[in-house]
């Protein structure tokens, strides 16, 4: 099938529900235009049953595309969360961002030494062209990470740097915090905040080219 423009546009253009400056530089590494209207969604807070982490971070992902598509209608929306998890398997309480310096203390004492879950969902929502709806593509990916033991001044020096309170589970794996981790089980990128090889599979599955800018077949 001859590639396909999407309406009044010349080019792809996706529109990232999110503000972060990590998925910013992620989602270039494709290569696509895209532009950022972060989404209003409101996420849950203070979670303290055990939930199925990989459902529940692809319900948060398709709740924040949905918020934008709904209030703007662009063509095509990549919502996206991660959340941290000391759990063995899919069932556990996710842990988001921290709420103030001692929730973050906290959670660095958790991490150290240990091992835990990076789980980041990602959803496109693609508008049909006959404009009746859209269609949606969502995925899971989990990253193992291994934590070095971590002292106390460590962990006060390391808030010091502000650098934990924006971060699920108080680090940023890119940052700061990239001598603690001893080593990872996964996709790299999946920790610092987009899963960049799922990401390429989902746009592909959508009948979306990223590498030359086209979508190939109509949205389903």
């Amino acid at each position: 099938m001859n590639p396909i423009e999407l309406p009044n546009s010349p080019r792809l253009n996706i529109t990232l529900a999110s503000a972060s400056p990590r998925r910013l530089e992620l989602l270039a590494l494709l290569g696509m235009e895209f532009h950022v209207l972060p989404s209003r969604y409101e996420e849950p807070t203070n979670i303290s049953s055990p939930v199925d982490l990989a459902e529940f971070v692809k319900t948060l992902a398709h709740q924040k595309a949905l918020e934008v598509w709904n209030r703007a209608s662009p063509a095509i929306v990549l919502g996206a969360d991660t959340i941290v998890a000391f759990s063995e398997n899919d069932i556990g309480i996710p842990v988001g961002k921290p709420a103030d310096r001692e929730d973050a203390r906290r959670m660095l004492r958790m991490l150290s030494g240990n091992w835990h879950s990076v789980y980041t969902g990602i959803a496109l929502i693609v508008s049909k062209e006959n404009g009746n709806g859209y269609a949606q593509y969502d995925h899971a990916e989990q990253t193992k990470v291994l934590f070095r033991p971590l002292n106390e001044r460590q962990i006060e020096d390391y808030l010091d740097t502000g650098e934990p309170f924006d971060k699920a589970g108080a680090y940023g794996a890119q940052g700061f915090a990239s001598p603690f981790i001893e080593k990872y089980d996964g996709d790299f990128y999946n920790v610092v905040g987009l899963p960049v090889c799922a990401l390429g599979k989902l746009l592909e599955k959508a009948g979306i080219d990223w590498w030359n800018h086209r979508v190939t077949t109509e949205s389903k």
